[in-house]
């Protein structure tokens, strides 16, 4: 192959027969070291683990198990270190151990040879996963993807090149690119490359079965994905980009490039957040960033954070199930509340609504009143209540309120003495008590504070929980703070549905965000406070509302923004969430990028898919031909299920590992599962408890939003299943899953998108 490559490019035999000896030669060379590296570091990890363990077991025996000699835990504070830092000596080599065991069997990808301006030497850059060296000779046989140099190979073609390092800009000549297919460590084949061979290395990489688990993408790696994955001077980086344009590997991508370059930043892995849309995503992505040699990095979905903040006061719904109620509901009316009460529980109308309640709350709802301790007037009502409308430096009101109560305390201290002598004397008069005096006295003194600390805390405690359903119980409260604001038609009976399920401690999904909002702004609770990079996946999946929880979430961080807007599923389909992400977040440097290429699809399944949309995406199909989508009638569903467990076990033997069987809802998917696994083996995959397998698998379309599959049948694409507009979207969900087959089935007449779409 290689050789064809060579006279593709015009070269002679002789000149591929050197350039094959010197490839081999280097490949060799740099094997050896890496086998050498290897040696080294596994006898360091063997005589660590030595020292770890014996420092554990001096720890052990040499201090005291339990103690209140202070200098017995000092002794144990110091043994502590030790053993601290020797475990991580330990992991710091166990990683570098596995990383050389990992690149071994392909320690490069690329390379490029560079003359840099006003020198006459020639660099010839080699570009792995991970940066090799000789440690003897001290020389950098293979450079990690990550080092500045390493852009040079993404971003350039042979001709005029520059990179930004340490010391500034470097300008200089690429002489020449090449790639290389190495495995099991052996050089397979090798090519010098322009844009057009590149596409060729493309094709080959795509064209592989789809992963159980997401991979990583650093041998292909685009110019345009490059300049995200490197982008270190934005605050806000928004990317809206189509189906197949490779978002999340870039994100996960620009996650290890930042962490590598955080190293002079002290950025670590303990300061990144990754928000997934799910469960089922987030570990279907798990392995990119270990890969990648980022271990650790903080992954959640919102309703985790929703439900670690709530602390089990709550049951809280899921956006499953959510979805679920919206998707496959057979209430009509009931289906279009939910949605607009949803649209309207995110929009920046009822984060007004909630400002106001707020400012209504510190104003009318606190009971403040006059205190008074043993005869003496401390603070008067009004006196408290100015103290805390006085609230220049925007403290939150809890901390306020706490700040007051301790002000009240600190006055009651000096007085508690002159109360506890007067009790003492009462108590001295009583019958029964002249052996107890001092004991019986302090008793009561205990238990009248308790009783004046309870009195305060009617008015120094908020409850988050029950501002919010007071909101939604009082009608009246409701319309008032709502005045000169456009509500939605059914807002009566959102109200009611809400205070209803609020009443029977239930939170639907869509209360989830203004909940929080509200405990945010009164408690001023920080469970981030150490994330400073955050990356927020399906975008267009949340609200104004949401991004107002992430801007209290995680305060000052910084912020990579991710989504595409025709994957939006319950509302239409809007550019201006991005404007409103934009504002919201208000960072001083926000960079706006759109990636229009998909490269996940075969051309005929990206053909299918916008067309199915109706076209005007602005979309560029990558070239990789393969066979039509197959859009077929059954008379019945059983014979659907028949069908689809043919094509599994054809797709099967054609060599293909992963098929999904995408269904439109949680409940179908249920359904077909149950007929299916008579007939194949098939895994069904759920919100909470999913894992992307190799095989057959049965799922919801909002839960296959991120995934990919060799090939995906769509269950049952008929006009009952998909015909409004929410199912356009879910339809494209699912048929931009595929990479290589796309068939839909459908009984009675098909759905008008496809009829659209030509099929």
């Amino acid at each position: 192959m290689s050789m064809v490559l060579y006279k593709m490019r015009g070269d002679n035999v002789d000149n591929y027969r050197q350039n094959l000896r010197e490839e081999k030669l280097y490949l060799e060379k740099t094997l050896k070291v890496i086998q050498k590296e290897l040696e080294t570091e596994s006898g360091k990890l063997s005589h660590r683990k030595r020292n770890l363990i014996e420092a554990r077991k001096d720890m052990w025996e040499n201090t005291a198990h339990s103690s209140n000699d202070f200098t017995k835990l000092v002794e144990m504070s110091q043994y502590l270190l030790e053993v601290n830092s020797q475990t991580a000596s330990y992991l710091d080599t166990s990683r570098q151990v596995d990383r050389y065991r990992k690149i071994i069997e392909s320690p490069y990808f690329g390379r490029f040879d560079f003359t840099e301006d006003g020198c006459r030497n020639e660099e010839k850059i080699y570009v792995g996963l991970y940066t090799v060296m000789d440690s003897e000779t001290n020389t950098v046989r293979v450079y990690d993807w990550r080092a500045p140099i390493s852009s040079i190979f993404y971003r350039y073609e042979p001709g005029r090149a520059e990179y930004t390092a340490p010391a500034g800009l470097i300008a200089g000549e690429v002489l020449l690119k090449r790639q290389y297919k190495i495995r099991n460590s052996e050089l397979v084949y090798f090519f010098d490359c322009n844009i057009l061979i590149n596409d060729k290395i493309l094709q080959e990489i795509l064209s592989r079965n789809a992963s159980a688990k997401m991979r990583n993408i650093v041998e292909t790696i685009q110019k345009e994905q490059d300049l995200i994955i490197r982008d270190t001077g934005s605050d806000l980086l928004i990317v809206q980009g189509v189906a197949g344009s490779g978002k999340t590997s870039i994100a996960l991508h620009r996650v290890a490039y930042l962490l590598y370059d955080g190293l002079k930043t002290n950025l670590g892995s303990h300061n990144v957040i990754i928000i997934s849309p799910n469960a089922v995503f987030s570990k279907y992505i798990s392995n990119v960033l270990p890969e990648l040699g980022e271990e650790n990095v903080r992954r959640a979905t919102f309703d985790d954070i929703a439900a670690k903040a709530f602390e089990n006061r709550l049951t809280v719904e899921n956006r499953a199930a959510q979805l679920e109620a919206v998707i496959g509901g057979r209430d009509r009316g009931e289906i279009a509340a939910r949605r607009q009460g949803i649209i309207f529980k995110g929009s920046k109308t009822f984060a007004e609504i909630l400002d106001r309640l707020l400012t209504y709350c510190g104003r009318r709802l606190i009971p403040f009143e006059d205190v008074y301790y043993n005869g003496v007037i401390l603070e008067t009502k009004q006196q408290l209540k100015n103290r805390f409308l006085n609230n220049k430096t925007g403290i939150p009101m809890a901390r306020q309120l706490q700040r007051i109560e301790n002000m009240l305390l600190d006055k009651v201290h000096p007085l508690q003495k002159k109360r506890l002598r007067k009790i003492e004397k009462i108590v001295a008069q009583s019958d029964g008590r002249e052996f107890e005096v001092k004991s019986f006295s302090r008793l009561l003194s205990i238990k009248e504070a308790g009783k004046f600390q309870k009195r305060l805390h009617k008015f120094t405690r908020v409850d988050y929980l029950k501002l919010y359903q007071r909101l939604f119980q009082q009608r009246e409260l409701f319309f008032e703070l709502s005045r000169g604001l456009e509500l939605p038609e059914d807002i009566h009976r959102i109200i009611s549905s809400t205070g209803a399920s609020l009443q029977k401690g239930l939170l639907r999904y869509e209360d989830a965000a203004p909940l929080l909002y509200l405990k945010l702004k009164i408690d001023g609770y920080k469970p981030f406070s150490e994330i400073k990079q955050v990356v927020i996946d399906e975008a267009q999946d949340y609200y104004p509302l949401h991004y107002e929880v992430f801007k209290l979430l995680f305060g000052d961080a910084k912020y990579t923004v991710l989504g595409d807007i025709n994957q939006t599923i319950e509302k239409e389909k809007d550019n201006s969430i991005y404007e409103d992400i934009s504002e919201i977040l208000n960072k001083q440097k926000t960079i706006k990028l759109s990636l229009n290429k998909g490269y996940r699809s075969s051309y005929e399944i990206n053909d299918f898919t916008q067309r199915l949309l109706g076209g005007g995406q602005d979309f560029v199909p990558f070239e990789r031909h393969e066979k039509e989508p197959v859009i077929q009638k059954k008379k019945t569903k059983e014979l659907i299920d028949r069908a689809i467990a043919a094509d599994v076990r054809d797709f099967m033997e054609e060599g293909y590992e992963s098929v999904a069987v995408i269904c439109k809802t949680q409940q179908e998917a249920n359904k077909v599962h149950s007929g299916l696994k008579k007939l194949i083996p098939a895994k069904l995959i759920q919100a909470r408890d999913g894992r992307v397998e190799k095989g057959a698998l049965v799922i919801p379309s909002y839960l296959a939003k991120g995934l990919e599959f060799d090939a995906v049948i769509v269950h049952d694409a008929g006009r009952e299943n998909y015909s409004g507009r929410l199912d356009k979207k879910l339809l494209y969900v699912a048929c931009t899953r595929a990479l290589h087959r796309l068939c839909l089935y459908y009984t009675g007449e098909k759905s008008p998108f496809i009829e659209g779409a030509g099929g």
